[in-house]
């Protein structure tokens, strides 16, 4: 829901707005231009179990911090804030991932995979529409190409998503080297050596903090993570 999110986060432009101005942008306002009153309400639910909708929710402060910083890496920043709040999204990354680059990945192949991880959950015309949802998304992302014919790519990670994979590593309890390695920075679809490389230009701009010391690696989020949140995180 790529360009659902886009047009609301230019509708409702407030890094304070509550959840209550979203909603009031799609169900009132109709800032999506959605056909229904049954459309509206869908669309937002589906938003807001994505991505949360409201800046109390750190996940989602994070998002619209690089959203409005770096426009180019905003598919892989979205992508990233869902994988948590997506149970079958982040379950797809693990088989989309195992595609080599340039081999056709099939809407049947990602429906068997669905009914084996979640068996008896979904009518068959579920599956087929869950299927080609997922491979919208990650052709959005950049680990698809193609229309009709999904072949696998790689995706292009910027300074921004690394940033942000990065930020959910830490957030799990990840630390140092093993950051550039979490399943977070799997989605980013690249060797640790260039996320590290990814990651020092989002250190030269002020959005993290990254330090190395011969083969010592530290990163910090003093931009990212409150002091309350920082000091929660230590007692875990």
């Amino acid at each position: 829901m790529l360009e659902e999110l886009g047009s609301l986060l230019e509708a409702v432009d407030a890094s304070k707005a509550t959840q209550d101005a979203y909603k009031t942008a799609v169900m009132d306002d109709n800032r999506l231009s959605k056909a229904s009153g049954k459309t509206r309400e869908l669309t937002f639910r589906h938003l807001k179990a994505l991505y949360g909708l409201d800046s109390s929710i750190p996940l989602f402060r994070t998002l619209l911090y690089f959203w409005k910083r770096e426009p180019e890496g905003r598919p892989l920043v979205a992508a990233l804030c869902a994988f948590p709040r997506d149970t079958i999204f982040r379950a797809s990354h693990g088989w989309v991932s195992k595609f080599a680059p340039g081999e056709q990945v099939p809407r049947g192949k990602i429906e068997e995979r669905i009914e084996e991880t979640f068996p008896d959950r979904f009518s068959p015309a579920s599956l087929k529409s869950i299927a080609r949802n997922l491979n919208s998304s990650w052709t959005k992302t950049g680990h698809l190409e193609g229309r009709v014919k999904k072949f696998r790519t790689k995706a292009k990670p910027t300074p921004a998503s690394t940033a942000f994979a990065l930020y959910l590593g830490y957030l799990n309890g990840v630390r140092g080297e093993e950051l550039f390695h979490s399943p977070y920075a799997k989605v980013l679809d690249a060797r640790p050596a260039e996320l590290m490389e990814k990651a020092e230009v989002a250190s030269q701009r002020g959005w993290i903090v990254m330090k190395r010391l011969g083969n010592v690696i530290e990163v910090l989020l003093p931009q990212l993570i409150t002091e309350e949140e920082r000091r929660r995180l230590h007692e875990q």
